[in-house]
């Protein structure tokens, strides 16, 4: 039995490019969702003609309720909702899954990618772990090296796709847009782009064999905020200090703490953000 976890994410979707496509309740978000279920189905589909029996869906952008279910392929299970223990990466500390799959991936906060950033839209302007800067994808994928799940499939835009080679060198890359600039991007169609999921993902099956997952050692996680009394706000979560003066740093025991501390800061300093003033 061969399990894919998919995380679905919306900033790398087909078509999108500007805030308003992934914002729900616009306009723009209701013409681009279409094209975020479409981009996750061709996954699903590449998947189960590559071979595998089982296909979880876990919605991971914003509400976490933006995939249309009714358009995907009747042989997937889809995880929606938001407040889920893990969140982007829910579903892969049961032992069960096989291979993980980043569809509608993007960059990290301060680096070039279209719609660029790290869990939050805008507040953080860079996030390291270890010393070296990360992206959702890496911060993730150190998450999924504790149970032993290798990524098998990345998609996302032309940056995107070159951030994964360093932290995922052995998964497949779909760009389903260049980048030009945070919010533009020269775009493929829905048509072109479904049918370059499906075609790597059928592939990328073959790379979905769980091995021996990494012992869990201590991640120092670094945060930077665009605001001086971000720092503040996010040195109420336990262990996390300040470093400079708009920086944070913490140290887990292994990168499953890492990432539940990452989500309680990313949540206390959401909150601690003005409307006009940040």
């Amino acid at each position: 039995m061969t399990k894919i976890l998919i995380s679905a994410d919306m900033e790398g979707a087909t078509g999108v490019t500007w805030p308003g496509d992934v914002l729900p309740g616009a306009s723009q978000w209701e013409r681009c969702r279409p094209m975020f279920t479409s981009d996750v189905n061709a996954a699903v589909v590449g998947f189960f003609a590559g071979g595998a029996d089982e296909v979880l869906i876990n919605e991971a952008h914003w509400s976490m309720r933006n995939l249309l279910l009714e358009r995907l392929d009747d042989r997937a299970q889809m995880l929606t909702g938001r407040h889920k223990p893990l969140g982007m990466m829910e579903g892969i500390q049961y032992g069960d899954v096989d291979g993980i799959a980043y569809v509608g991936y993007h960059t990290g906060a301060g680096t070039e990618g279209v719609l660029a950033h790290t869990y939050l839209a805008n507040t953080i302007t860079g996030v390291w772990v270890d010393g070296e800067r990360a992206s959702e994808g890496r911060l993730n994928t150190l998450v999924a090296a504790e149970f032993g799940v290798p990524v098998i499939l990345v998609t996302g835009d032309d940056r995107t796709c070159a951030d994964a080679r360093d932290y995922a060198p052995n998964a497949l890359g779909v760009a389903v847009k260049d980048y030009v600039s945070r919010y533009a991007a020269v775009c493929r169609t829905p048509a072109r782009t479904a049918a370059d999921i499906q075609a790597a993902a059928k592939e990328a099956v073959a790379l979905a064999v769980r091995h021996e997952p990494a012992p869990p050692r201590p991640h120092t996680i670094e945060i930077e905020f665009d605001a001086e009394h971000l720092v503040g706000a996010a040195t109420v979560v336990p262990g996390v200090e300040r470093t400079g003066e708009r920086r944070v740093a913490y140290t887990s025991p292994s990168m499953y703490e890492g990432i539940r501390t990452f989500k309680a800061v990313t949540t206390v300093v959401s909150s601690s953000v003005e409307e006009q003033y940040g």
